[in-house]
């Protein structure tokens, strides 16, 4: 299906380089979906790119129709819209043209949702570590602003960016800190020396941070596999250093053919 069925009903810049995004579906219903799990994106090759954008790094057929997965950020309960958190990609195909998009636009949604990064298979007091860099935090907000905090596990989100402009969702992240007493949250910076105003929070790779204890730090305990899920999202380097990081604690990861293991990383295939 080619249909442009979405119409976009919010937009909020929330740095230079992404935005938020709100579709909601247009003549149809959005189908139950779990928490974590993405969709397609689309729109056609003759859609204009933004002024931002660089040369395009290839030129798609006039007309073809675009599409890229991207996770949910919004509830799982809720039939109204679907949120998505983009970062540009200047040189990109589909990203320049969402990015010109205004509210009222229309775009399509594919009306499939897939994804096994989801937290439904695992135990309810089981502790939960969800890292993420950039936008890799959209399906943990799903999961948060779903049912995840009705587990009675601890949950905590730690999430990296270059500067605190990046950090989406920041604001609704520490409210619910202060609001749930078993969640809490840890942003990290890595380019401090470019804020705007002195920057009192964490400001090393998480890989290192997790190698320094921050756990222990924030939990009061080392996370282990016999009690604790991780799951990563973001940076391909990132997931790589975590993963070898994870691996010397005793964490493997999960698959189908492995459903013991308790590292659960989103793969786009």
């Amino acid at each position: 299906m080619n249909e442009l069925n979405g119409i976009i009903t919010q937009v909020v810049q929330v740095s230079p380089t992404m935005k938020v995004f709100r579709i909601a579906p247009d003549g149809w219903e959005l189908p139950d979906f779990k928490s974590g799990q993405f969709c397609a994106l689309f729109l056609p090759a003759t859609a204009p790119r933004c002024a931002e954008a660089t040369d395009e790094f290839e030129t798609p057929a006039p007309d073809k129709m675009i599409k890229r997965a991207y996770s949910i950020a919004s509830s799982s309960q809720s039939k109204q819209f679907l949120e998505f958190y983009i970062t540009i990609v200047h040189s990109g195909s589909l990203t320049p043209r969402l990015f010109e998009l205004k509210i009222g636009d229309r775009v399509g949604i594919g009306t499939k949702f897939v994804g096994m990064f989801t937290l439904d298979q695992i135990p309810e007091n089981r502790n939960i570590v969800l890292i993420a860099t950039g936008t890799g935090v959209a399906p943990y907000m799903s999961m948060l602003r779903s049912n995840a905090l009705k587990r009675s596990g601890k949950i905590v989100v730690i999430h990296g960016a270059s500067n605190s402009w990046d950090l989406g969702y920041s604001s609704e992240l520490q409210l619910l800190q202060t609001l749930t007493s078993h969640f809490k949250y840890v942003p990290t910076i890595t380019e401090a020396h470019k804020e705007m105003t002195p920057w009192h929070g964490h400001n090393e790779f998480i890989q290192v941070m997790w190698k320094n204890g921050i756990m222990e730090e924030v939990w009061g305990f080392k996370p282990s596999p016999e009690n604790t899920d991780i799951f990563l999202c973001g940076n391909p380097r990132m997931i790589n250093d975590m993963n070898e990081a994870l691996a010397i604690d005793g964490f493997f990861e999960w698959s189908k053919k492995n459903p013991e293991g308790q590292i659960h990383i989103e793969k786009f295939d």
